[in-house]
């Protein structure tokens, strides 16, 4: 669900005209404990990004482990999401790994990297698919940094972070992307904030009625069995 907003707003932008540059996000200090190998590979697709950048999202409210359980099962994720009718996202699981389709074109591989201490780190490889135009191939690295503060009723104020680094497989379309700087830093901190608004909303649906919530999400095809029963107990319905 990240990856596949990331990469769409990014690639979309460089075919945008071409305005003046502004200076790129600073590129992440990822977590330690990821593999060095791995987390090398990480470090030099987010410093040579055709395009990054980070936006903060607006605060909400939430049940700490329900939000993290979303982030940690994306494929499930998107089962809630789209029996809610808030996003179009589809992820599944392959022989290879997750896959996702966001429904405008972008599709995918990606994988959740690092998850723990209010940090997750993913990576997507895959293509953007525009109408009459090339296909555009590239990779990204998507960091989320979030913090909560305890809020009535056994619930917290999620304060989130989404960070973004594109490197674009074309040399010419990277090029085009970093000259295009400020019009595609702007499109890609909208698509995170708006991810960001997703988890909101999905988190206001579960307060206001989680048997519902869970038996829309239950009449859905295909929803991993372990996934759902984790996600009715962390509800509390029996």
């Amino acid at each position: 669900m990240v990856a596949s907003r990331v990469l769409l707003a990014l690639a979309v932008l460089v075919t945008a005209p071409l305005v003046p540059s502004r200076a790129p996000a600073a590129s992440p200090a990822l977590p330690a404990e990821i593999p060095a190998a791995e987390r090398d590979r990480l470090q030099k697709i987010a410093e040579t990004a055709s395009v990054a950048t980070r936006a903060a999202a607006e605060p909400f409210v939430a049940r700490r482990e329900i939000f993290e359980f979303l982030l940690d099962h994306p494929e499930f994720a998107t089962h809630v999401t789209r029996a809610l009718k808030l996003a179009r996202y589809r992820i599944w699981r392959g022989p290879e790994g997750l896959w996702l389709d966001d429904g405008w074109g972008a599709v995918g591989q990606f994988a959740v990297v690092f998850a723990r201490n209010g940090t997750r780190v993913m990576y997507a490889r895959g293509r953007y698919q525009p109408r009459l135009l090339p296909s555009v191939h590239g990779q990204a690295v998507i960091v989320i940094e979030y913090g909560a503060e305890p809020a009535p009723d056994s619930r917290a104020l999620i304060t989130a972070t989404v960070a973004g680094y594109v490197k674009l497989d074309s040399r010419v379309l990277s090029l085009l992307g970093k000259l295009a700087g400020p019009l595609a830093t702007a499109k890609a901190e909208k698509e995170a904030r708006t991810l960001m608004k997703v988890f909101a909303r999905v988190s206001r649906a579960i307060e206001e009625n989680p048997a519902a919530v869970h038996e829309q999400v239950r009449a859905r095809p295909d929803v991993p069995p372990r996934d759902l029963e984790e996600f009715r107990q962390l509800l509390n319905l029996r």
